[in-house]
């Protein structure tokens, strides 16, 4: 919705111009030609969603249609000269639209949908046990590349049997975590990504700098007769960090 919502907004700019009506008018007309395409797009990236996130995409592709069918009655007011009450349309308008986009927000940075490219490590791998190989062929301190499933992860070996897996497909845009930097912060032994260089934090896969906004999804491991084995982890229906 980011060009609907871009020329609305100037739109509502315009409004207050003297002078700007004839191109507010044409600005509400460009938003409403952008907007199936930008539905369509949203419903394939909805279509992908976790049920968690289905709830919130449903409400937030309910205030965007609250919005555009506010602004087709405002685009109908300004045609037919009735211009005071095209601009209540698009102000009301603007509001359903502007809670429609916090609510994107939320769902694209708090509940990664969309954004998160390391999302679908977990799903991928499924609920079991995976071997990774003899502990003992593991370095200490350095990442090691292994394949969880159909998912590639990273292996940072920190102690004896201390172990951290975390996917290795960056939630920012993919980078290969497992060719990345380890280094001990202040208690908080992170991992580097070496494409735009997001740091995240070992224990839990939390961001400590961005780029990358969303947690690096975390594995359980064990190890069983010097071999170390790894293990999605979920709650409910929402793939989660394992609480480590």
């Amino acid at each position: 919705m980011q060009v609907p919502i871009g020329a609305w907004v100037s739109a509502t700019a315009l409004d207050f111009t003297p002078g700007g009506r004839r191109a507010a008018r044409r600005l509400v007309g460009l938003g409403l030609l952008a907007a199936p395409a930008a539905i369509a797009a949203g419903f394939a990236d909805w279509a992908d969603l976790e049920p968690d996130q289905r709830r919130v995409g449903l409400v937030h592709a309910a205030a965007n249609t609250v919005g555009v069918t506010l602004y087709a009655a405002s685009w109908s007011a300004r045609r037919n000269g009735h211009h005071v009450k095209g601009v209540g349309y698009a102000l009301l308008g603007l509001t359903a639209v502007g809670l429609g986009g916090a609510l994107g927000g939320h769902l694209a940075y708090s509940q990664a949908g969309g954004v998160n490219h390391a999302e679908g490590a977990m799903r991928r791998a499924g609920d079991r046990w995976y071997d990774l190989g003899p502990l003992d062929e593991i370095p200490v301190g350095e990442p090691v590349r292994r394949e969880v499933g159909d998912t590639t992860v990273v292996v940072v070996r920190r102690s004896q049997n201390g172990v951290h897996v975390l996917a290795s497909e960056c939630s920012h845009v993919g980078g290969p975590l497992h060719e990345g930097e380890v280094t001990d912060g202040p208690g908080e032994p992170r991992i580097t990504c070496p494409w735009h260089g997001s740091v995240f934090r070992l224990v839990d896969g939390e961001p400590l700098r961005g780029p990358a906004t969303a947690c690096q999804p975390v594995f359980k491991t064990e190890i069983a007769a010097g071999r170390l084995r790894a293990r999605a982890y979920a709650e409910g229906s929402v793939w989660k960090n394992a609480e480590v």
